[in-house]
């Protein structure tokens, strides 16, 4: 007969590895020769948190670029299948799992995906993702609707009353002050919406206002990409890459390669040491 004190003690110790393990989270860290980009990618979107660690447990993403950069916005890469010769009709993707607690504030990580007009259901590319850059933004810049009000500014100084306004928007637009220009619209949007009857104006959460409004990102963005991850350590990195001269397809003109590992750290320390915030269990 086996020892029950064994037995209770092996009992013991599996519940605890179990326990362990469920206080763990994967860390990702992406290479380049510029430096490390450190990263975490959220719980509650499942499939891409998985899907990004085994290509990067398996070595797919090493030797893989970041292949599209624009200063102020955004550095692409990890294009696994074109490095692996597949051909891109059989490039599989993954389903979207876009939540409004995930937004492109800089430092988040999100996947890329083919246009709306082919890809309806907004699924992501099987492994590229990008990195948000973006800018910070006003309250009231951030708040305006700018696809809505720019029609509804035309036809407002359109007015005979608005003949001022209209030969200030023509000074502005001839001397290409296109910031300035930005500004007047954006000055004049509660105006416009009082005499048109009409809304310009954009819902942002409380949590996204302060975001774009402190850290920046890329708010035009927001629920049309899955967010599944965010950069804990290494923005200066991604800001150096995003840096890098580019041809007309905002690819660098010297490649940026790159390599990914990941290793499991205690949630634990993953806060303490990257600032890394998990939401509490209710």
């Amino acid at each position: 007969m086996k020892n029950p004190i064994k037995l209770v003690l092996w009992a013991v110790l599996l519940i605890s590895s179990f326990a362990c393990g469920g206080d763990q989270d994967y860390v990702a860290t992406i290479h380049t020769e510029y430096g490390e980009i450190v990263a975490v990618f959220f719980e509650d979107t499942p499939v891409h948190k998985s899907n990004f660690i085994s290509l990067a447990e398996d070595g797919r993403f090493d030797s893989t670029e970041f292949h599209r950069v624009m200063k102020g916005f955004m550095a692409q890469g990890g294009d696994v299948f074109t490095k692996e010769g597949l051909d891109p009709t059989t490039w599989p993707t993954l389903p979207a799992e876009i939540t409004p607690n995930h937004f492109h504030q800089r430092g988040m990580i999100a996947a890329a995906r083919q246009p709306d007009r082919i890809n309806p259901e907004k699924r992501s590319n099987g492994s590229q993702f990008y990195i948000v850059l973006g800018k910070v933004y006003s309250e009231d810049e951030l708040m305006v609707d700018l696809s809505l009000l720019q029609p509804a500014f035309m036809k407002y100084i359109q007015l005979g009353s608005q003949e001022e306004l209209k030969n200030e928007y023509v000074r502005l637009y001839e001397a290409q002050e296109f910031d300035s220009l930005t500004s007047l619209l954006i000055s004049k949007s509660k105006e416009i919406e009082e005499s048109l009857n009409i809304n310009v104006t954009k819902n942002f959460s409380p949590a996204q206002i302060e975001a774009y409004t402190t850290v920046g990102g890329t708010p035009h963005l927001d629920g049309e990409y899955t967010v599944f991850g965010q950069v804990v350590q290494g923005m200066d990195v991604v800001d150096r890459i995003a840096e890098e001269p580019t041809d007309f397809r905002d690819k660098p003109t010297s490649p940026v390669w790159m390599s990914v590992t990941v290793e499991k750290m205690s949630k634990d320390k993953i806060e303490k040491e990257y600032g890394f915030v998990y939401p509490k269990n209710k």
